[in-house]
């Protein structure tokens, strides 16, 4: 790692000029000094199914082009989710298979369509309300006129407040949910890190189960109402379910409603600065939020990478692949893929095609909870518009130590009026 330390902190022209063969795209500093652009393109180009043979993860594959990495993730025979975790991270076995994430069909498709619909179209539409009225009042009790930490103020405060309603949890409590995903997410290296070995880590999870079990069987005993943990605990076939896989989901939805959705309504408003024109042009036709909330969360990319193991040899562009191999899907750099995303490194807000990219993933493991995602960035920004001049980011983001999520930490912004 100390060879890569050089390496991260070179600028555009030595990324170029760098040895392919000690390059290593699994270290968290590409992210947190958010260098990793000139990397993934030259990958893109040169070695798009690129070997490293020394991390400290041990070797590993990546596929960086879009047309690969969306053919790996619908071949899920080839391309096994199963096993020690979908990062560079393995889990310790105590952890294994206790969600769908971690399952291959059968198993995977009985599960999530447990999950699926409590977050279909329908509760959706019923969701819509409340969603607005909390974002409202978030958004009117921010400062004009100076500087404060949007991260704080905005995208973990409305996000917590959010993942408490939805799964009716009460609002004093939200701090819980928010820091068991910060457990299950964290990179035990990062100095920030809530937890540092995988030991304390799982000593979290259990207290994390114990809470969420009080809370099921409370549902339980009591008669349906519209949160999450009450469908979950009324709904078909989830009494067959094994407690750990239960557990297991509900974390899955914790991280994936907490997690990916703030750090993409950071990543929108750092964007839509990065190219005023694009915010100017959507203020002034709101209608563009359809197409804008799809490409902010592909210019955010929330999701750095996904695992798979390959289940036999298979063959991907050039390069012939052996049994048993990690194989790392950057969906960071698919979504940034010039042969399929004309002017990948802007914003658009009105992208003739804004929905093509891999933030959600692909296959049968895209993100059950997208449309959910998508509504609450869609309700903030309209009522942003409806509220406020241009929003200025007076200072860089603080982003986290982690090659899984692209996190941030932090964000000065200033509110003028």
């Amino acid at each position: 790692m100390d060879q890569m330390a050089t390496v991260v902190a070179e600028p555009r022209e030595d990324a170029l000029r760098c040895s392919l063969d000690r390059l290593d795209m699994s270290d968290p500093r590409y992210y947190q000094q958010d260098t990793w652009r000139p990397y993934f393109e030259r990958l893109r180009r040169e070695a798009p199914v690129h070997y490293c043979a020394q991390s400290q993860h041990g070797a590993y594959w990546s596929l960086t082009r879009y047309k690969d990495i969306m053919n790996c993730a619908i071949d899920h025979g080839s391309f096994s989710s199963v096993g020690r975790g979908i990062s560079f991270e393995d889990m310790p076995e105590e952890m294994e298979r206790h969600s769908f994430i971690l399952m291959d069909p059968p198993k995977h498709t009985e599960r999530r369509k447990i999950v699926a619909p409590i977050i279909a179209p329908t509760n959706l539409k019923n969701m819509e309300s409340l969603i607005r009225d909390r974002t409202g009042k978030v958004l009117d009790g921010l400062p004009r006129n100076e500087t404060f930490d949007w991260v704080e103020l905005v995208s973990r405060d409305l996000t917590m407040k959010m993942l408490a309603t939805l799964f009716g949890v009460p609002l004093e409590e939200r701090h819980k949910l928010s820091h068991w995903s910060d457990v299950a997410s964290a990179n035990l290296n990062a100095p920030d890190a809530p937890v540092h070995t995988e030991e304390e880590r799982y000593t979290e999870m259990k207290e994390m189960a114990a809470y969420m079990k009080g809370l099921l069987d409370e549902r339980g005993r009591q008669p349906p109402r519209f949160d999450l943990l009450s469908m979950l605990a009324h709904g078909e076939g989830v009494q067959e379910m094994p407690l750990s896989e239960l557990l297991g989901t509900l974390m899955l939805l914790i991280v994936g409603g907490n997690d990916t959705t703030r750090n993409a309504m950071s990543g929108g408003l750092i964007g839509l600065n990065e190219f005023p024109d694009e915010y100017r042009k959507l203020m002034a036709n709101p209608a563009l939020m359809e197409s804008a909330v799809p490409e902010i969360i592909r210019y955010s990319s929330p999701v750095i990478h996904i695992r798979r193991t390959t289940q036999s040899e298979v063959i991907v562009g050039d390069q012939r692949i052996p049994a048993g191999e990690k194989v790392i899907l950057w969906y960071i750099s698919g979504s940034r893929d010039e042969e399929m995303i004309e002017a990948p490194d802007r914003l658009i807000v009105d992208r003739v095609k804004p929905r093509q990219h891999l933030a959600f993933g692909a296959g049968i493991h895209r993100c059950v909870g997208d449309r959910l995602a998508e509504l609450q960035l869609r309700i903030l920004w309209e009522e942003i518009l409806k509220r406020f001049p241009m929003i200025e980011v007076v200072g860089p983001p603080v982003r986290a130590y982690s090659n899984l999520l692209r996190g941030i930490r932090s964000l000065p912004v200033r509110i003028p009026g």
